[in-house]
């Protein structure tokens, strides 16, 4: 079970309103989205979770990149919505780098099933390189907005209500849950 939300600051504190993410393939539809919920080109975050396997925030200011921050890069990989956030640069991949996914492919000649005596870990490798365990991305990303980056990487269970709380925003989200 997913829930996503944007939180958008304006000059009478954060509106939330929840989200669809279905018809949002790259990150740059996210963003747009975003932008769309400050007309004013105010901060908005996009916080994603998925049932407290991983959570997501996405701070759009103004036309400046998205920021990203993911609490999981594994856990969030097995995710459709998680795809979108880890992008190449995000996982320090050169965009269109498609070594990392040949080399999690087992093409040393035992298709069959066939175990290979000399590394039966050699598939393993390239796909833990390409997706580490772990929070991936900036985790400066709400610093100024009250949220450290210790307290970011502190959070597992209820971030998103820890985020909302911090900044301020926990009525508003709440509404929109």
């Amino acid at each position: 079970m997913y829930f996503a939300a944007l939180l958008a600051r304006t000059e009478d504190g954060w509106e939330a309103s929840d989200t669809e993410l279905d018809d949002v393939e790259t990150l740059s539809d996210l963003a747009d989205l975003a932008r769309e919920a400050s007309p004013d080109d105010d901060t908005v975050l996009v916080l994603i979770e998925q049932e407290d396997a991983w959570f997501g925030v996405v701070r759009i200011d103004g036309e400046d990149d998205p920021r990203i921050y993911v609490s999981d890069a594994a856990a969030a990989a097995r995710s459709s919505y998680g795809e979108i956030l880890l992008t190449d640069e995000l996982l320090g991949r050169e965009p269109g780098d498609d070594s990392a996914d040949l080399d999690s492919l087992d093409l040393d000649g035992t298709e069959d099933g066939e175990p290979d005596d000399d590394d039966t870990d050699a598939g393993d490798g390239g796909s833990a390189e390409a997706v580490p365990h772990g929070p991936v991305g900036d985790t400066a990303v709400l610093d100024d907005l009250g949220v450290s980056e210790k307290e970011l990487l502190s959070l597992s269970e209820d971030a998103l209500t820890a985020i909302a709380e911090s900044l301020g925003a926990s009525e508003v989200l709440e509404t929109v849950r």
